[in-house]
């Protein structure tokens, strides 16, 4: 009965939910997109070429460890128990975590499963590991070094007791803060303490070298604290750091010093901070003034250094992150550019000194004003060594507020995140401020891949699993705006293969004219037409279209906006883009923030601002053909159902809040045109025609309006005999030349209630929500089984009603899955595709008719066999000719494991794959004929043994043939010689005789 009763009343007079029941609702958790919550740790793997990142435990997530790779390849690895990442590190094939349960994680990145967890008696405050070993080091809060056996999965029996404590007994600071194998010498150990740092032997199994930072009474220190000056003080360590080559060592600490030592003697070579230098020898010292007067700055403490290194790791520069003064609104990073390291054994301590004093450069790398980079992590172009510092091409830096920035190597200059990084970590890049989804032609989708310079990519890991290819469905294109004014398009997809997973990137402040402060409320994309609007909140509209720029390579001055004009913006286009997105016109009405903003595929576009005001162009010209203000079409309709919300909108300030185009025919015309449905906060909707003239332009005129309960939130045009949608798409609008008309209806839907009517002014059928508000609603289509109008409401659940009878189909919960506070910015496409926040950082797409389908993280490929870690730089030849000892990684194994450690997995594969170059080598004839053959019971030592003594053999048969050669060209020489000096003499004797007449 109430399918009749409504459908009259609406004037619709078939069922479009007839087919459609309770148990079709089933609910797809297909995809999560960005990061649950506040990053922590970063990490990159040269070799592999991944990217890992693990966050802090928070009210809207539990910590994990997202891995990323090339394209959409991801992997979340979750942490076993409740907690934050502190610590994450690449070693080959695993990945090491520390959290902040003080438990020891190994990841396997081959099975994508964690292998093992163990807890320590102390607590963990270091992790070390190298790549060519199959130990880990940790370093505890009471000063022991252990050693984690990767391949066993325990602790290995060997240990580094408090060395600071066995030198200084009375130290109290014992901690062990970092810990750093010397990059040459695997077999020596740069420890540091709360108190100081350690050079420590394993082959000698003792401590070398300590070094103590003191700062003498009177010198200045690195804070340059005046109260300070006038007694010893010794700041806590926080980094301790090798040179690229071994040559030096740096340390910094708690006051922003930076100190060089030498090695060899223990000897400060200079000590810093970033503006002075020589703060451990007595003087004034320079303060800096404070933000009030009679006051210093302070400096905030070091948070992370690295010395890099060009390809020749003699040439290198030192990058810090932190130690400016804290009064500066933009702290960015540090990089002293030193230059080519002069050489140790020539060079005078003065010249050693001058080198660090006066760098070739010093270089500001720039960050976003008011943010301040904690961490930072370097992407290395091969090589995982040298601390996976050597020949970086890029920074990717961690901002206090858990955002990321990226930046060039060592230029600074800022690099655009759009298909360089994953999509995840492009969407904390820096943070969301709104989101929009556009359904969009899959055709049309797959020409719009933009070209844009860029740097080398170095995110290539990892291959996607394969998912089914749904070639007729709209793609579901996402826009994100962010806080640096950039809006970024994306396929979300339908849990199916992406075609085309680039990313689209339009700069708003270029645009505008303005890099500062702008921020982006409402934006409208229209796939059809490959263009694309968005609004500030500061009143402007930009507008961009699909093209090629014209002038790549090049930047030109932004002009001056037009106050409630349209300003042409084609010269604003940035550099670096040759084609995509390109800014077209702006709008600049100044009347307060975009409110409703709806670009249609026909070349119209209608803004709403919070003033009140609302705007219409047409992008043929392109120009204005519609501006006035709510108040003026909603005066003219006193008469009808306005009267009773007259007094309200005089009392009220009113808005638009929602726009919709659509093709249908006004009630009491015998015509279908072009309408435009605009929704008010006050519950107000009114409809405009937009109707073309005899000079070839449009123009708008008020149809009509009507009052509704409540703040409008969505409006859907349907047809009313089959439910089709009614939107103003190009091919509706083709078929008015030929006289189509198109019986339609429009649902809006309020807070409180739906209402279904033909508009302009016809009351139509009423559904009024019974406990909750709705948050967000749209209509939605199964198939061919019939539609429905789909809400999101406040106690968590997403609600299907009938059409038109608006009777309650089913429901689904999703509290468990997004935040329900943000129901209003979730979106609803036609497929019953749900696009939601989970929190700060990370969305969820969801499909109200699935198949009970589970999210799995898991599912992508992450480890390539095939690519193989690089040998270990070893000692120079020097050093080894003046009695250095080399230490290989397999000493290392004796040295930690002891000797009766068996062969560990590494080890025995290295065995197979020798034996079988050995096979293939023998095969082709590469074996001497004299060569015996092997033992079947070989082992990998002994075959390295049998090797190297046939080597040796093969040596001395070669220096035997040599000395026989050389005793054969003696003895001929000796021949020739003697033979040469018979015919002197018989030459001179046979001249004399012919003198005597002999």
């Amino acid at each position: 009965m109430a399918h009749l009763l409504r459908g009259k009343q609406a004037g619709v007079y078939n069922d479009l939910s007839a087919g459609l029941g309770p148990d079709l609702f089933v609910l797809d958790y297909i995809r999560n997109y960005g990061i649950n919550s506040q990053i922590s740790q970063i990490a990159y793997d040269p070799v592999q070429y991944l990217i890992a990142i693990g966050t802090n435990e928070s009210k809207f997530g539990a910590g994990q460890i997202y891995v990323f790779g090339q394209r959409r390849v991801e992997v979340v690895l979750p942490l076993p128990h409740p907690a934050s990442v502190k610590i994450l590190q690449f070693c080959a094939e695993k990945l090491l975590c520390v959290d902040s349960r003080n438990d020891l994680q190994i990841f396997s990145l081959e099975t994508k499963c964690l292998l093992n967890a163990h807890s320590l008696p102390a607590k963990i405050s270091a992790l070390h590991s190298d790549p060519t070993l199959d130990y880990a080091l940790v370093g505890t809060q009471t000063g022991d070094v252990l050693a984690y056996d990767l391949d066993r999965e325990c602790l290995a029996p060997f240990k580094i007791p408090n060395l600071w404590r066995e030198q200084f007994p009375r130290s109290r600071l014992t901690s062990v803060v970092t810990l750093s194998f010397h990059p040459r010498d695997i077999g020596t150990l740069l420890i540091g303490y709360n108190a100081g740092a350690v050079i420590y032997s394993f082959k000698q199994n003792k401590a070398l070298k300590y070094f103590q930072y003191v700062v003498p009474r009177g010198a200045p220190g690195g804070d340059s604290d005046p109260t300070s000056m006038h007694q010893e003080t010794a700041p806590p360590l926080t980094q301790a750091i090798w040179h690229p080559t071994g040559t030096f060592i740096l340390t910094g600490h708690e006051d922003s010093s930076i100190v060089i030592w030498d090695p060899k003697d223990g000897r400060i070579i200079e000590a810093r901070t970033l503006q002075d230098t020589n703060i451990n020898k007595p003087g004034p010292g320079m303060l800096s003034p404070g933000a009030a007067p009679g006051t210093f700055a302070i400096k905030t403490p070091i948070f992370r250094i690295a010395w890099c290194a060009n390809q020749d790791p003699d040439d290198t520069g030192i990058l810090i992150a932190g130690g400016a003064q804290s009064t500066l609104t933009t702290k960015g990073l540090t990089f002293f550019e030193l230059g080519r390291t002069p050489i140790y054994n020539t060079a005078s301590w003065q010249v050693l000194s001058d080198h660090f004093e006066n760098p070739k450069r010093q270089r500001i790398l720039p960050t976003p004003p008011n943010t301040e980079v904690i961490d930072f992590c370097l992407i290395p172009r091969s090589s995982p060594h040298f601390a996976c510092a050597q020949d970086p091409i890029a920074i990717i830096g961690l901002l206090a507020s858990g955002e990321l920035i990226t930046l060039s190597f060592p230029s600074g200059m800022p690099i655009c995140p759009t298909n360089q990084l994953h999509l995840s970590m492009s969407l904390v890049h820096p943070f969301i401020n709104h989101i929009e989804l556009a359904a969009v032609e899959r055709t049309k989708w797959l020409g719009m891949t933009e070209k844009r310079q860029h740097g080398p990519l170095f995110l290539r890991g990892g291959a996607e699993a394969r998912y089914p290819l749904k070639r007729f469905e709209n793609r579901n294109i996402v826009q994100t705006s962010h806080a640096d004014g950039t809006v970024r398009l994306w396929d979300a997809g339908h849990a199916d293969e992406i075609e085309n997973d680039a990313l689209l990137q339009v700069d708003i402040g270029r645009a505008v004219g303005n890099q500062d402060g702008v921020e982006v409320t409402r934006m409208s994309f229209a796939g059809a037409a490959a263009e694309l609007s968005v609004g500030t909140r500061s009143g402007q509209v930009a507008i961009f279209r699909w093209g090629v720029n014209k002038h790549p390579g090049q930047e030109f001055p932004p002009g001056a906006n037009s106050r409630n004009a349209l300003t042409d913006i084609k010269d604003r286009t940035e550099a670096s883009l040759r084609e995509g997105l390109l800014p077209f016109t702006l709008l600049d009405q100044g009347n307060g923030p975009v409110s409703a903003l709806k670009h249609s595929d026909v070349g119209f576009i209608a803004a709403g601002f919070e003033g009140g005001s609302l705007a219409v162009i047409d992008l043929r010209g392109p120009a204005i053909i519609y501006n006035a203000n709510v108040s003026d079409f909603i005066k003219e309709e006193k008469r009808g159902s306005f009267r009773r919300s007259a007094h309200k909108s005089t009392t009220k300030p009113e808005w638009p809040t929602s726009i919709e185009f659509s093709v249908m025919t006004v009630d009491g015309d015998d015509y279908s045109s072009i309408l435009f449905h605009v929704g008010t906060n006050l519950g107000h909707l009114a409809t405009f025609k937009i109707l073309p003239e005899s000079n070839g332009r449009y123009s708008v005129s008020f149809a009509g309006a009507t009052s509704l309960d409540d703040q409008v939130i969505c409006m859907c045009p349907i047809h009313a005999d089959d439910g089709r949608s009614a939107y103003a798409s190009q091919a509706a609008v083709a078929g008015l030349r030929n006289g189509a008309k198109v019986n339609g209806v429009l649902l809006a839907v309020t807070a409180s209630g739906a209402r279904l009517f033909k508009p302009a002014t016809t009351k139509g059928a009423h559904k009024t929500w019974d406990e909750f508000i709705c948050d967000s609603a749209a209509i939605v289509q199964y198939e061919d089984l019939g539609y429905a109008l789909l809400g999101l409401y406040g106690d968590g659940c997403a609600r299907a009603y009938s059409i038109p009878a608006l009777k309650e189909i089913g429901s689904i919960k999703l509290a468990n899955i997004f935040d329900v506070q943000r129901f209003p910015e979730a979106i609803i496409t036609r497929t019953g595709d749900i696009l939601g926040w989970k929190g700060p950082s990370e969305m969820a797409l969801v499909n109200v008719f699935g198949t009970g389908f589970k999210l799995d993280q898991t599912r992508d490929t992450l480890i390539n066999p095939e690519l193989l870690i690089p040998p270990r730089p070893t000692i120079s030849n020097m050093q080894w000719i003046s009695g250095t000892q080399m230490v290989t990684p397999a000493d290392m194994d004796l040295l930690i494991g002891g000797p009766d450690r068996p062969p560990s997995k590494r080890m025995l594969a290295q065995a197979r794959v020798d034996e079988q170059q050995r096979r293939i080598a023998a095969r082709q004839g590469a074996a001497s004929s004299s060569q015996s053959p092997p033992p079947e019971s070989e082992g990998w030592g002994a075959w390295a043994s049998r090797q190297l003594n046939e080597r040796t053999e093969k040596l001395n048969i070669v220096g035997d043939s040599m000395d026989s050669l050389q005793q054969n060209s003696a003895g001929w020489a000796k021949d020739v010689n003697s033979f040469v000096n018979k015919q002197k003499r018989g030459l001179v004797m046979g001249a004399m005789k012919s003198k005597f007449g002999l």
